[in-house]
This record gives C-alpha cells, structure tokens and sequence, in this order.
C-alpha cells in the first residue's frame, strides 16, 4: 500500500513535548521530579506525520521507539486479500512501539489515523533512563502490560458484544484515555476516524458501521459532528456497553 511521504522534521526546543507522557505516568503511580527531569530529557526527534503516513513499518527493525505527541495512530495487520484489521489506537502520551525493544523485528505497521507528532526516542536513550530509574522502568514496562489488556477488551468486543455494546465500549475507553492527558472538552474529544477505519477496528462492514452510529446517535447516546464525539451521559452509555474501565489500570498506586 502506499503511504504518504511528506514527513517532517522539526526542532524541538520545548521542555513540555512529553507531557502528555508524564500526564499518562502519572495516572498511574507519583512520579519524583528527578523522574520528571530523565523522562523531559530524553533525546528525541520531533516529526510529523501526514494522515495515512507510516510510523512504523512491518518487519522492520526499529532502533527508535515512536511516542504519540498529537494525532491519532493505529496499529494495523494486512491479510493476502488485501482486507485490513486494526489492531490498537493510539493517542497522544503513548509508545506505539515500546515492545521493540525486546522484539527487535516488527509483526505489525503503524499509521496516522489523522495529521500526527510524534518523538522518535532512541532504545539507548531509554535504556539509559531504564538503569537510572527502575520505578520509571516498571512504569514503561506497565504501558506494555496495559497495550495487552486494551487488547484482551478489543477480542472480547469482536467476539462476543453486539456491535451497539462494541461500539459503545470503544468510545468510552478513548474517552477515558484522552481524559488522563487532558484532551476532553467536557463531554467532548476530537475523533478524526472515519466509517471505513471503524469498520477496520470493529470487524464490521461499512453498512453496519452506519447503521451502529445510527442506532447509537438515535438512543441520544453520542453525538458525532464534524470530527468532534460527544458524549450526554457517560455513566449511561458504559452501563449500555458493559464498560469497566478497571483493564485501562487509571489508578494511582505503588507500582
């Protein structure tokens, strides 16, 4: 497939780039300011990334693992037929490749589901700040366990919930993960994926993709207009959707 090319570089003279990093961490246990000052200071590249562009490709050997600064991203598998599965979304404050460190070889591609920054951190650097923090090695190694539980949640959805109750379950978890970095409006986020990628996440065909929203958008339990996803009444659609937000692991403790 082909994907745009028009990547990016830019200076990054900024010390907040990785805050919504430091934001997501600290939802997940207290970070001590020296912590803070390692993760500020690792080495990075700043680019951007078109939507469609590739950040990580398959079988490829990165020595970079890529950090979501702005945008969305999705891990995503290519059977023969040429038909697409999404695997994982990603959104700012999460490694879409963490794992690399220790695969070494990618089993899977990842692409911008809308414009994207990203930083591009060297394995060294991390590996560097793994040595001077445990805490924060544990913490990295937690991001990795949380990917596996967001995915044992999307296996569940494909194969047991009604496609309303799948639906509805994907929209209160990216409610619940761009919260922690700050990027609700009250009842509202920014949603930049289109039918066909919900289709791709779902395992739906673009006919029940429209006809879900419909029923979702008819029951008064989201509002999608213009890129923008709101959501009346939280608590009502997790109770519709059987969401338990416990797998996303949004709790502050001694890890």
């Amino acid at each position: 497939m082909t994907r745009p090319k028009a990547f990016t570089e830019r200076e990054d003279d900024s010390l907040t780039e990785f805050e919504p990093l430091l934001q997501m961490l600290s939802h997940r246990d207290v970070l001590s300011d020296y912590e803070r000052e390692l993760v500020a200071g690792l080495k990075r590249r700043i680019v951007r990334i078109p939507k469609g562009g590739e950040l990580v490709a398959t079988h490829s050997r990165p020595s970079e693992s890529c950090l979501v600064l702005q945008g969305f991203t999705a891990r995503e598998v290519y059977l023969k037929s040429g038909e697409r599965q999404i695997t994982a979304i990603h959104v700012p404050g999460d490694f879409v490749d963490l794992h690399a460190l220790t695969l070494k070889t990618m089993d899977h591609s990842v692409v911008a589901l809308s414009d994207c920054e990203a930083a591009f951190v060297p394995h060294g650097e991390l590996l560097r700040v793994i040595e001077k923090s445990q805490h924060l090695g544990r913490l990295f190694w937690l991001s990795t366990v949380i990917d596996a539980a967001i995915q044992r949640a999307w296996i569940a959805g494909i194969g047991r919930r009604s496609s309303v109750e799948h639906l509805g379950h994907l929209v209160c978890e990216l409610f619940c993960r761009l919260e922690a970095v700050g990027l609700t409006d009250g009842q509202s986020f920014k949603f930049p994926i289109t039918q066909p990628e919900l289709a791709d996440i779902l395992g739906l065909s673009l006919v029940h993709v429209n006809r879900t929203l419909q029923d979702l958008r008819r029951r008064g339990l989201i509002v999608w207009k213009g890129g923008t996803l709101t959501v009346p009444d939280l608590k009502q659609l997790a109770a519709m959707a059987d969401f338990d937000p416990t797998y996303l692991n949004l709790v502050v403790e001694p890890r």
